[in-house]
């Protein structure tokens, strides 16, 4: 398929914008949340479900989703998606119960399910120029990160006028002009054999991905001792474990496994999660210095991250001419390398860290995610027939919402870990009082302002202080990581050609020998 010029890159701007669009969702909330339970007091397990449900329904169905729009059409897939994430967005804004706004959000996940892998997937299809494509991926890539940096200042902004449904309602005409211009500008691409769509792995890849996700997001809240984290990861594994070998069985599979034993594909898929692993993790932990040590207001907090979302952009933009220079293997280690830089910078900040210091650490440890993403996202899109783009973007994108989860869960949970154990309270702060002091951050502040004001004052400095030492040890635990990464990304993605050519499908269906993928 050969699409016009303009046509294709009018492609990419819909694909951007429509990415954008979700990247701002998925952290938009987190502003919207303490207005949210002020005015319709929902339950601690509804607001959970509140918060989770929207990554639940989005993480389970990406990878059928990405079938699916191979089997349809990705065109037809994004505009129904894209339909039904507006429709959604109105539902949510204006839920007037809990149950309602836990439906809604869910309902929202199933449509980003459809508009994700469709993005990436309608970009692999027009940029068929190796070089073009890369570009185009860097620029994909760059627009998602700019819009998870940007969810916190737009719905900082929009609460300050209005209600919480407002950053829930912004999308509404967002969506209907992506609807519009899309159905004139986007071209339309399919699987031409895509096989029929096997009904015993679609629920088994939805229960298997729902339920790890459910286990790590859970550990990490209330730990792992509930006997509910080990149910669902148990179920879990044995979901995916059942759901890989019919895989390997089946002559259409919705993944096709043998691609991970491709050192090109793997490699970039291992890459996306350890990095994003740790860089969702360390925006956890920033979200709470910026508001519960240094006091600033939610909008101030998502203005300070910002910088981080532009170094990401950047990076990504910068990617495509750095790989025709260094190569994919040393671009991906380079970016690794200075992601775990920048996180080494991050490990000395503390209570009197200045600003400056602060963005200069963000820009360096996010213009090497940008480097990172941009190549392992174009590796992984390369790497499959043109056919195939809509579950490969579908494995790539869960493979990174399985990696944020474990990141928050793991790193998340270094970070209370050592909150909690480190923590050492004056004698006469109450027994019940030093419970809820030493369960986080948030509840040592709500509970030393009933203190006497002497205690109170001694309290809220200790638990600070303790926070930001905590934060230091979680920090530089994911900066070893991402250095280890860097090492293992050289070798992984060795000998991967600076622009990889077309692959294509022999008489069965299967890459042919000597291309990327059939190595």
């Amino acid at each position: 398929m050969t699409v016009p010029s303009p046509r294709k890159w009018g492609t990419l701007v819909i694909a951007c914008l429509a990415m954008l669009l979700l990247a701002i969702d998925l952290t938009v909330l987190h502003q919207a949340a303490p207005k949210l339970v002020e005015e319709m007091r929902p339950s601690a397990p509804q607001f959970l479900w509140i918060v989770d449900v929207y990554g639940f329904a989005l993480a389970g169905l990406l990878v059928t989703m990405g079938n699916v729009g191979d089997r349809i059409g990705r065109k037809r897939l994004l505009l129904i998606g894209m339909t039904a994430f507006g429709a959604a967005s109105a539902l949510t804004a204006y839920a007037p119960t809990p149950e309602w706004l836990i439906a809604a959000r869910a309902l929202l996940g199933v449509a980003g399910a459809t508009i994700m892998p469709s993005t990436l997937s309608m970009i692999r299809n027009v940029f068929t120029d190796p070089r073009e494509r890369t570009t185009a991926v860097g620029v994909w890539s760059s627009v998602s990160a700019l819009g998870f940096a940007l969810g916190p200042v737009v719905g900082g902004a929009l609460l300050n006028s209005f209600w919480w449904g407002s950053v829930f309602l912004v999308n509404v005409p967002v969506a209907v002009l992506i609807v519009v211009v899309g159905s004139v500008v986007l071209p339309e691409s399919r699987n031409p054999r895509p096989g029929r769509l096997d009904l015993v792995s679609v629920p088994l890849s939805v229960v298997g991905v729902v339920a790890v996700v459910y286990a790590l997001k859970t550990a990490a809240h209330d730990g792992v001792a509930g006997a509910g984290v080990w149910v669902a990861a148990a179920a879990g594994l044995v979901s995916l474990v059942l759901f890989t070998r019919r895989q390997a069985r089946l002559a259409e599979p919705l993944i096709d496994v043998r691609l991970f034993g491709h050192r090109a594909f793997s490699g970039a898929i291992g890459a996306n999660v350890v990095c994003i692993f740790s860089m969702l993790a360390a925006s956890l932990a920033f979200a709470q210095y910026f508001q519960l040590v240094l006091g600033w207001s939610p909008l101030m907090s998502g203005l300070a991250g910002l910088p981080g979302g532009l170094g990401a952009a950047a990076g990504g933009a910068l990617a495509a001419p750095l790989v025709t220079a260094l190569g994919r293997a040393r671009v991906v280690a380079l970016g690794l390398g200075l992601s775990a830089a920048g996180f080494v910078m991050y490990g000395q900040v503390d209570m009197a860290t200045g600003y400056g210091y602060m963005v200069a650490a963000m820009i360096v440890a996010s213009i090497g995610t940008g480097f990172t993403f941009a190549v392992t996202n174009d590796t992984i899109l390369a790497s499959v027939p043109r056919e195939r783009a809509g579950a490969a973007s579908a494995i790539a994108e869960t493979a990174q919402e399985m990696g944020g989860a474990l990141g928050i869960a793991v790193l998340g949970s270094v970070l209370n870990g050592a909150y909690r154990n480190n923590l050492r309270l004056p004698a006469e702060v109450p027994a019940d009082a030093a419970d809820q002091i030493r369960e986080s951050l948030g509840g040592a502040l709500e509970t030393a302002a009933a203190l006497p004001a002497r205690l109170a004052e001694t309290v809220t400095e200790t638990a600070r202080q303790t926070f930001v030492d905590s934060m230091q040890m979680t920090v530089m635990t994911g900066a070893v990581l991402l250095a280890l990464l860097a090492v293992a990304a050289l070798a992984a993605l060795r000998g991967v050609p600076k622009v990889i050519a077309e692959v294509d499908l022999d008489d069965e269906g299967r890459p042919q020998e000597g291309s990327v993928a059939a190595r």
